[in-house]
């Protein structure tokens, strides 16, 4: 018997893109239509929430037809409407908030709720079928977690940065370097350029949590550059980057495996902006077979590891499926976070 089709209309605008995405049965991408801010935001160094928020107006009505028209379906068609509802920017958010309400309210489509860091894990969806328990590695510019997930759709961090995330740090020592935000791609290839000559902190590593600290790092390549600045040395941009991306990749990929090792899962999913790294990928392929060969590691392609409305569809699948809906009343939540777990 073939499979009912289910059509979920998706929402995604926490930060910087505005994307809409049609999606079939969960894991078919029908259309994903993503409106980027990037140029607008590089001037100023970063995202700025008001710029932001006046892009967000200006694009999600063309993206929603773009993205219905690609997918050959109108709004009767459509089994539900889901949105990124946190974390993010409270006023980009309530943007993609806005506009699914209505359209849910409009053609009488049930609207469901999506925490957007769930929809970086359900990227993975377009790779491989999930198989639990799972763990994933969630690096981005707001967030480095560790999230255990026993069933679909449970949700629990067991690991967290007590400061900076991975990608802020990048960001940061981008600006150092005189890298246009956002830095982390630049640094990536610069990094496989060089060496790590410069032997930066490695924090947290023999501690026996999981959480991460990169603030220490960021302070360190920024009182090194400063000091050689002052003294009129010359430092090599390729070994800084290097040493960088080094530091941060050794702490990511030995905390994810210690706690891959510990709870005994079937897949580590990689997800979010910095799972796009290349030099995180290929440490992470390469410890895992290793150490843990039995482990599938499942990282997203490169256009589904930034913010985009497929993924948002591909977690609302689940989540319609378990039930969990929203009403008129939904409202952006911008610190919108899983639950932790104390200990593992």
């Amino acid at each position: 018997m073939a499979e009912k089709r289910e059509l979920i209309l998706a929402f995604e605008s926490s930060c910087d893109e505005t994307s809409v995405a049609v999606i079939e049965n969960g894991h078919h991408i029908l259309s994903n239509i993503i409106a980027t801010q990037i140029k607008s935001h590089q001037r100023f160094g970063g995202v700025v929430p008001e710029v932001a928020s006046r892009h967000h107006v200006e694009q999600i009505t063309r993206c929603t037809e773009q993205a219905l028209a690609e997918a050959n379906v109108t709004y009767s068609d459509l089994t539900a409407v889901a949105v990124t509802y946190g974390p993010g920017l409270v006023g980009a958010l309530l943007i993609g908030v806005t506009a699914a309400k209505a359209i849910a309210y409009a053609h009488h489509l049930p609207l469901v709720p999506v925490n957007h860091m769930a929809g970086h894990i359900y990227a993975a969806r377009f790779v491989a079928p999930l198989a639990y328990p799972l763990l994933a590695l969630l690096v981005s510019g707001g967030h480095t977690e560790l999230v255990y997930m026993p069933a679909a759709g449970e949700f629990e961090i067991i690991g967290d940065t007590r400061d900076d995330a991975a990608g802020e740090a990048y960001d940061k020592i981008g600006r150092v370097l005189g890298v246009p935000y956002p830095a982390g791609k630049e640094i990536d290839r610069l990094a496989h350029l060089g060496q790590d000559t410069f032997n930066f902190p490695r924090a947290m590593l023999k501690e026996p949590n999981l959480d991460f600290s990169f603030s220490g790092l960021k302070s360190a390549f920024i009182n090194t550059v400063h000091h050689a600045d002052q003294i009129g040395e010359q430092l090599d941009k390729a070994d800084l980057a290097a040493s960088f991306q080094a530091s941060v990749i050794e702490v990511l990929v030995t905390k994810t495996l210690k706690a891959a090792q510990k709870l005994q899962v079937k897949q580590l999913v990689v997800a979010g902006g910095v799972a796009a790294n290349q030099g995180l990928r290929e440490a992470l392929t390469s410890a895992i077979q290793a150490q843990m060969p039995e482990l599938q590691l499942i990282l997203p392609p490169l256009r589904l590891c930034g913010d985009n409305g497929a993924m948002i569809g591909a977690a609302a699948h689940i989540a319609l499926r378990k039930g969990t809906l929203a009403d008129l009343t939904l409202n952006a939540i911008p610190g919108l976070d899983f639950p932790y777990q104390a200990e593992i």
